[in-house]
């Protein structure tokens, strides 16, 4: 996003009236193409106009940090029921959670693949929302991540499928928010120069693919949240804004890991890039110069800087912390509450 102060606002009256002064000096000379120009232009400094309202708009409900909302992947719980982790959550004020299908009574997760979800009922989803929503605490949304890169189109039609299936299972739940990345896809055939994600054909085909989700998101009222990883197809924030924008659709917007991006994007950056966009945001770390995403705490993200953004660019969407289990999320909770807590007495 720009930042406001250094734009002029101009307003739907201002245009009218400018429009309609260059209307009345056309003369006979003036070809017809000439005043489309001119009307264009109008239009243009219309649109710009609407757009720093929005931002205005946006920028003007920032939040407290202290009134940010925390959540929990439940991904790195996978030797507990779905009632020991609720109440176990709940014991610790955790009011939200990112539900993966990883729990011993409900095992169907697949990283980048797909599973056979039949044996998921109607009585099965709800029976796991009630569960979680009698300790208090409400499925914010839930992990599918599924490959919707493959090459193999009829290995992306199945993923298609399954991804509709997981958005019925989260609609028996009340959950209407989906989480993926776009996929990853490695074999000795495409051992090239250019990674497949970044190959000229791919992108083309991918807006396709993820125009197709839209439509299944539309039928589900559902919302589809993409998430960045500097290694893959949404390597950058700049990139995910630009395939976001050329979807064009409501139905697919992002959520944002800075730890996914911190090799190649700056905090700001990301946030300058995707505000707009984001809907939930992903509590981890990461050291520089390295692959393994680890707890937050452990890696080079500043959180206190984190916390100010989320809290000034999107304070709306919770933080979820990931790639935690039973024997670090309270580490990796009390940082977060402490970054918290610090980014609130620094505005005090």
């Amino acid at each position: 996003m720009q930042h406001l102060e250094n734009r002029t606002r101009t307003t739907p009256g201002d245009d009218r009236e400018a429009t309609a002064m260059e209307t009345t000096q056309i003369n006979s000379k003036r070809s017809r193409r000439s005043f489309i120009h001119t009307i264009a232009a109008g239009a243009g400094t219309l649109a710009a106009g609407t757009l720093m309202a929005d931002q205005g708009a946006a920028l003007a409900q920032a939040g407290k940090p202290e009134d940010l909302t925390i959540g929990v992947s439940t991904l790195g719980f996978p030797d507990l029921t779905n009632q020991e982790l609720a109440q176990q959550l709940s014991a610790h004020g955790i009011t939200l959670i990112q539900l993966f299908l990883n729990q011993k009574d409900s095992r169907y997760w697949n990283y980048n693949g797909r599973s056979d979800v039949s044996g998921m009922t109607a009585a099965h989803a709800e029976e796991i929302a009630r569960t979680y929503h009698s300790a208090g605490i409400r499925i914010h949304s839930m992990g599918v991540y599924t490959n919707l890169i493959h090459p193999d189109k009829a290995e992306v039609d199945a993923n298609l499928q399954y991804f509709d299936d997981m958005m019925r299972i989260g609609g028996d739940m009340g959950v209407h928010t989906f989480i993926t990345e776009a996929g990853h896809f490695h074999d000795e055939q495409h051992c090239k120069a250019v990674p497949l994600h970044f190959e000229d054909e791919v992108w083309p085909r991918m807006v396709s693919t993820f125009k197709r989700l839209a439509e299944a998101a539309n039928k589900h009222k559902a919302t589809i949240l993409v998430e960045p990883f500097f290694q893959g197809f949404f390597a950058t924030a700049k990139r995910t804004r630009v395939f976001l924008e050329e979807v064009g659709s409501p139905a697919i917007r992002a959520l944002l890991d800075p730890a996914n991006l911190l090799e190649l994007d700056d905090l700001e950056e990301m946030f300058q890039q995707l505000a707009p966009w984001i809907d939930c945001l992903h509590a981890k770390d990461r050291k520089l110069h390295t692959q393994a995403g680890v707890p937050a705490g452990q890696g080079d993200i500043d959180y206190v800087k984190f916390v100010n953004l989320a809290s000034q660019r999107t304070p709306h969407a919770p933080l979820v912390l990931e790639y935690v289990g039973p024997e670090d999320y309270l580490e990796a909770l009390a940082k977060l509450r402490g970054a918290i807590e610090e980014c609130s007495h620094r505005k005090d």
